[in-house]
């Protein structure tokens, strides 16, 4: 692609939706949004459907504008205070192909004006598939810190997420990898500037960081006994 997927537009209209977070503006504004955010997002998409099956074939990128890997500008308000009814940032996930909302394995698009940024990885998974995680943790622990520690990975990329204060129950307090255990989130961040996400490269950039996370990717999966 020659020209860049996002621009400063694509901020300039999410600042606005920030400042006029109300369905009369976004009414009048919805021609902005399919310009500036979901057209160039489904483009994005559209193109690293290409590139995931060499990352991993059981990642699915769907360039779809309801069900696909664009996640809805909609908020769901049913159980929050804040009913403002827009998020005020884009989402793109490619998740695995045996997942069916966003605690599945996945990579991540994050774009915003107040910071953008590649995810990897597990948030919130339940019980069963943290348990899975931390046997995995403990019964192949040099393959954990092989994925975790791979210092191209961790030149880009910083573990995130909650954590428990105590050992899980059934795990060791004092196991030498008692922080990793602690976690409840199983999630790596590799920052994005605003130039970078404008940048007519950024679908190579996302590549390669999404690369970089393949064997920590490739842990997690094997952990849950997903494809990878």
């Amino acid at each position: 692609m020659s020209d860049p997927y996002f621009t400063k537009q694509t901020f300039t209209f999410l600042t606005a939706l920030a400042e006029n977070n109300e369905r009369e503006w976004f009414t009048e504004h919805q021609q902005d949004y399919e310009d500036y955010v979901r057209k160039p997002a489904l483009n994005f998409i559209s193109d690293m459907s290409d590139e995931m099956p060499a990352i991993s074939r059981h990642f699915l990128a769907q360039s779809k504008k309801v069900g696909g890997s664009l996640m809805r500008i909609y908020r769901d308000t049913r159980f929050s205070k804040d009913k403002t009814p827009y998020k005020t940032n884009i989402g793109i996930q490619f998740r695995h192909e045996v997942g069916k909302d966003i605690h599945a394995p996945g990579y991540y698009l994050h774009i915003a004006p107040d910071g953008c940024f590649l995810g990897i990885g597990l948030w919130h998974p339940d019980a069963d598939a943290l348990f899975k995680i931390r046997e995995a943790i403990v019964q192949k622990s040099d393959a954990w810190l092989a994925a975790r520690d791979d210092q191209i990975f961790r030149k880009h990329f910083t573990l995130e997420g909650d954590s428990l204060t105590n050992a899980p129950r059934g795990f060791a307090k004092d196991h030498p990898l008692v922080e990793d255990l602690k976690r409840k989130d199983f999630i790596c961040l590799a920052p994005l500037s605003k130039a970078m996400v404008t940048a007519k490269d950024l679908r190579s950039l996302v590549v390669e960081r999404f690369r970089q996370g393949a064997p920590y990717m490739e842990f997690l999966c094997k952990a849950l006994g997903l494809r990878f």
